[in-house]
């Protein structure tokens, strides 16, 4: 039986790829459960400065296993108590998805939960949980409005329609779309970009990026402001 995951490293880029292309890489327990093992690990390894999550062709991912919904323990697939967004927003390392096919509602969720997207210009997204009667769980209806607007998001969610890579982008979902067969030589370019950065300051901020989901633009601007102070004032007594 094929592993439900790959977890290749590659320099410093760790590449986890979901490994279920008969089932266009639909989320089961098993599946879930190596998902957070390798994300976990990528971020626990020092030499490791990127994360690339992608699917094994021709799907990115189809979303949840509806076969395994009412069977597996998808919410605690690994009995520790940890779900997708515990996971993925626990990661220090940028997590960027490579999207080379469908992101259909579960899936369209995890490539959301990543730092950003690059996509294939195969890719379409879809968010269905209104068609199949299924109530989002790990951040549809916050992050997508984040990433393209609330009314796009209402359209997005309430059509359940798909868009194309091309849409995604004018929209501002993801930040490239590139030739099907470049998709991973891009990403690995920008993983190699990430990982000559210097690491201290790419977590400060990422961080910084962060702070503004809870917090106002104003109050964002004075925390900066006060970590910038506070680096100066090292620079001076160093």
């Amino acid at each position: 039986m094929a592993e439900p995951v790959l977890h290749l490293v590659d320099k410093h880029m760790a590449l986890i790829t979901l490994n279920r292309p008969e089932k266009r890489n639909a989320l089961n327990q098993a599946l879930l459960a190596a998902l957070y093992d390798a994300v976990e690990a990528s971020d626990q390894n020092p030499d490791i400065r990127a994360i690339v999550i992608t699917g094994r062709d021709p799907a990115f991912c189809a979303g949840l296993d509806l076969q395994a919904v009412t069977r597996e323990n998808l919410l605690d697939p690994r009995g520790d108590g940890r779900d997708l967004p515990h996971v993925f927003g626990a990661c220090r390392k940028p997590l960027i998805a490579a999207v080379n096919g469908v992101a259909i509602t579960g899936g369209f969720e995890l490539a959301l939960n990543c730092d950003f997207m690059i996509a294939s210009d195969a890719a379409r997204f879809a968010d269905t949980h209104v068609r199949v009667g299924i109530h989002p769980g790990w951040g549809m209806t916050q992050h997508l409005q984040q990433a393209i607007g609330r009314r796009r998001a209402r359209q997005l969610s309430f059509s359940a329609e798909s868009i194309s890579a091309r849409t995604a982008h004018a929209w501002g979902l993801v930040n490239e779309v590139v030739p099907h067969a470049e998709l991973l030589v891009r990403t690995a370019e920008i993983a190699d970009q990430i990982a000559q950065a210097n690491q201290d300051m790419l977590h400060t901020v990422r961080g910084l990026i962060d702070f503004r989901d809870r917090a106002g633009h104003r109050e964002a601007l004075q925390h900066e402001r006060k970590g910038f102070k506070a680096f100066v004032g090292q620079l001076f007594r160093a």
